[in-house]
């Protein structure tokens, strides 16, 4: 087992403990960090988690062997720089990072330690994109021509307007960091890197600093094209289309995919609803215990890193095409 403090315990926090300990993940949560204490104490009685309010205790404790930051997205390279100097092994919520700069220098201080590290994308696990990955890695589409994705909701439009989440300089560009950052990271996961990309996000039904809707046009270095939409004014919907010269491909749910091959009827795939949020976790602790590799590199965690800051500085510069 894995020794670990989830550092962060509000809502997303509790969640990843419950989903570890739901999917068997070999984690054991020994500590639990918070600036809220009094409002997780019954949470961490349950859990068997001793709480307090000290990053710096929780890393210097020598029983902790990781970390899982479930923290304000601003707050990750400072965590994670830390966390790496006092040799633990990192699980960070996404996004990894808000600037390509800081993913650099927190993956190269884990590689420094010689730690493990593992990112929160774990929609790419979910039974329908498995499919979708298995097409993709199987040769089935061909030449991949172009992808489309979605993931919106409104899931955190009646949030507080003082929610660290929809402040600006944690939410950029609309849904982007909680949502379309999802959808990045599935493209580059069946299609390869990202080379540029062009954004706009609008203030339409929610006049928030970050706006609420989000799309972008993206071209990847397969020269294949793609474009991506979230809004977090709008009834849930999630898709991810892949276009291929033999096939096209779409998952329409967590659990259901849609092929589409010449000349025959879509063929509908549904699988069984999956703890894909703990497999992650699974992931994470068992390559922390030199049980196998976390599936995404650091390069590839680089990569997402990267095209979500080319999306940030083109919706700054209204649209404008912005190198990954």
């Amino acid at each position: 087992m894995l020794n670990t403090a989830i550092v962060g315990l509000g809502w997303w926090g509790k969640t990843l403990v419950k989903a570890a300990k739901d999917f068997g993940a070999p984690i054991n949560f020994v500590r639990g960090v918070t600036l809220e204490p009094d409002t997780v104490r019954d949470f961490a009685a349950e859990h068997k988690l001793a709480i307090g309010t000290s990053f710096e205790e929780a890393i210097a404790d020598p029983q902790v062997q990781a970390v899982i930051l479930a923290t304000p997205h601003s707050k990750h390279r400072a965590q994670a720089e830390a966390a790496a100097a006092a040799k633990k092994h990192i699980y960070c919520e996404k996004p990894f990072a808000l600037a390509k700069a800081d993913a650099v220098a927190m993956l190269e201080a884990c590689k420094r330690a010689g730690i493990e590290i593992g990112v929160g994308h774990h929609f790419r696990l979910m039974p329908s994109m498995r499919v979708l990955d298995e097409l993709a890695k199987s040769g089935a589409f061909g030449t991949i021509m172009h992808v489309e994705g979605n993931y919106s909701h409104d899931w955190l439009a009646n949030m507080p307007a003082d929610s660290w989440r929809m402040a600006a300089a944690e939410s950029r560009a609309g849904g982007m960091t909680g949502m379309g950052i999802h959808v990045l990271d599935c493209f580059r996961d069946l299609v390869g890197p990202m080379r540029r990309i062009a954004a706009l996000s609008k203030a339409r039904a929610l006049k928030v600093p970050a706006g609420d809707t989000t799309s972008a046009l993206i071209e990847f270095e397969s020269g294949a094209t793609g474009t991506l939409a979230t809004t977090i004014k709008t009834p849930f919907d999630w898709r991810i289309a892949v276009y291929g010269e033999n096939c096209r491909a779409e998952s329409v749910s967590e659990t259901r995919a849609v092929i589409h091959r010449p000349g025959k009827a879509p063929e509908v795939i549904d699988h069984p609803a999956d703890n894909h949020l703990g497999r992650n976790l699974d992931y994470f602790a068992k390559a922390a215990m030199g049980q196998g590799a976390f599936p995404i590199s650091p390069e590839g965690i680089l990569q997402t890193a990267s095209a979500l800051e080319a999306v940030f500085k083109s919706v700054d510069a209204d649209g404008a095409w912005m190198t990954v």
